[in-house]
């Protein structure tokens, strides 16, 4: 994520923000861990303060959690320790080394003519049959919420392509509504896909 003003709020607010969630991600988190072999290596793009993967840990999965802000790698490193780091989304060079990539609102904030970049970057990094999961916001294109940050905002089928033009072709694209930091009724698109 390389838009500054996104990354200078979760800085500011990082403390505030990473209170906010106090319990992992719910049946979308279960089915991503069901699908993937028993230990798997995972990779978590955007961990925040560090909840999903200390769930994902505590089921006996490796995992690598990840986040572009420092401030919120130091909330997450209470949760996991050294196991938090800190990597933006197009640092990412690994080659078949993830069983399973988690980006739960995270690459929601990457701007729309790099996530094809970012999405080859993330079929790269895992292994054959491995298994991606990632949600966005649903809109009608990139803007900002009332806090400044930076959304890609993706239709269904904007999002669907731009997983395609990365080389996706297993993919399943899934709605649900819900809410967010900002506490606003919420569309999500949950895509999940497999390399």
């Amino acid at each position: 994520m390389s838009d500054q003003q996104t990354l200078q709020f979760y800085a500011e607010n990082a403390a505030r923000y990473a209170q906010h969630r106090t319990r992992p991600s719910d049946e979308k988190l279960t089915a991503f861990l069901a699908a993937l072999p028993a230990g798997a290596r995972i990779l978590e793009l955007g961990c925040g303060n560090g909840m999903d993967a200390e769930h994902m840990l505590a089921q006996g999965f490796d995992v690598d959690a990840t986040d572009g802000t420092p401030e919120l790698v130091a909330e997450a490193q209470t949760r996991l320790g050294a196991r938090a780091r800190v990597m933006r989304f197009e640092q990412l060079d690994a080659e078949a080394e993830y069983g399973g990539v988690w980006a739960s609102a995270s690459l929601l904030h990457v701007p729309t003519a790099d996530l094809p970049n970012i999405l080859t970057r993330v079929r790269r990094a895992l292994r054959p049959g491995g298994v991606f999961v990632a949600s966005f916001k649903a809109g009608t294109g990139e803007g900002r919420d009332s806090m400044g940050r930076y959304y890609n905002y993706p239709s269904a089928e904007t999002l669907k392509a731009a997983y395609r033009a990365a080389g996706w072709t297993d993919i399943v694209l899934e709605t649900k509504m819900g809410s967010g930091y900002d506490a606003l009724p919420t569309e999500w698109l949950w895509m999940t896909a497999r390399s």
